[in-house]
């Protein structure tokens, strides 16, 4: 998918996708498109095949338009990079998205039955825990939930939550107030996971945005990565455990550049890494993926599981387009 000559709303690119197959079988994408001024919207596309083989798209119109205040303010915003599930214990697909106030970016949730009407959540609210870090104080991004519940660390049937606490810039009248992720090695611009009791969605949908039991689950490893990593596609569970895309970025060559690694959870406990590869299993190679609104980019954000155990990966170029990889899964879980 590349920008649609004359349509306003895609003037600087299309890219980020969520994504999630519908009750009928179709693929659905939810893009962000970046209008003049780097104004995002998420768009609605259905992916059109030859034979098993994405090939473009139907646009169907704009999921969510910025107009909540934590979304868009007199000094601009948008509403960006979702991460789409669908959850059958609650009837719902669900989208966690960035919502881009400048510039303090932090997680959003909305809920659809149909993929055409979604209904906001609002932001999600950490848990203060005495003497630990206030993730309400960070910026946060590239959210994405695994499709199914998880017993969290104290027992308690969960949904977990994988996001990435960052940088939040607060303007005030009288000056800059930048509040940086939690201090230090082990938790800077790193994935964490956090979780949401079962019993309280289901009590009241809006309690999806109330997050609790916050862990550390991996950090930069490889060159590749050093600079920061965050979550790309959602989970998605094989026998040997969950498969995830994430990206990693590093700066070497000047500039922040975006791979594409994968990493592997264990089933019952998602905060244990079982194995990670070692280099990028993408990386910026093509014209599209270099050269963009930025360059050097590939950014995952959206996967469809396949029948015949391959697994393709829909991800973002250079902040320009969208483009699609297929990969073979392992049929067991590979050595360290």
């Amino acid at each position: 998918m590349s920008s649609k000559a004359g349509e306003p709303h895609e003037a600087w690119g299309v890219l980020n996708p969520g994504g999630v197959r519908a009750a009928d079988g179709a693929m659905h994408l939810f893009p962000r498109l970046i209008a003049e001024g780097n104004y995002s919207r998420i768009g609605h596309v259905r992916v059109l095949f030859e034979g098993d083989v994405p090939v473009g798209v139907e646009r169907l119109g704009i999921a969510l338009e910025p107009h909540e205040s934590y979304e868009v303010n007199a000094g601009g915003g948008g509403v960006e990079d979702p991460r789409i599930i669908y959850e059958p214990l609650l009837k719902r697909y669900v989208m966690t998205y960035t919502a881009f106030v400048p510039y303090e970016p932090r997680v959003a949730i909305a809920v659809s039955e149909d993929l055409y009407n979604w209904q906001r959540l609002g932001l999600l609210r950490y848990e203060v825990i005495p003497g630990e870090d206030d993730l309400n104080q960070c910026g946060n991004k590239d959210a994405a939930l695994f499709p199914e519940i998880i017993v969290d660390p104290e027992g308690v049937p969960s949904f977990a939550i994988l996001h990435r606490p960052t940088t939040r810039v607060q303007l005030r009248h009288d000056g800059v107030d930048v509040t940086t992720p939690p201090s230090g090695e082990e938790t800077r611009e790193y994935i964490w996971i956090s979780y949401i009791a079962v019993d309280a969605v289901l009590a009241d949908i809006r309690a999806l945005t109330s997050v609790r039991r916050h862990q550390r689950v991996m950090a930069a490893e490889q060159p590749w990565g050093n600079s920061k990593i965050g979550t790309g596609a959602p989970p998605v569970r094989l026998p040997y455990g969950w498969v995830m895309p994430y990206h990693g970025v590093s700066t070497a060559s000047g500039h922040p550049r975006y791979c594409m690694g994968i990493a592997i959870l264990d089933l019952e406990n998602p905060a244990r890494i079982l194995y990670r590869t070692p280099l990028p299993v993408l990386e910026p190679q093509t014209e599209y993926e270099c050269h963009g609104l930025s360059s050097d980019i590939v950014f995952p954000s959206a996967s469809d599981l396949r029948p015949d155990g391959l697994l393709d990966i829909y991800y973002g170029a250079a902040d320009r387009c969208i483009a699609a990889v297929r990969i073979t899964l392992p049929s067991e879980l590979p050595a360290p």
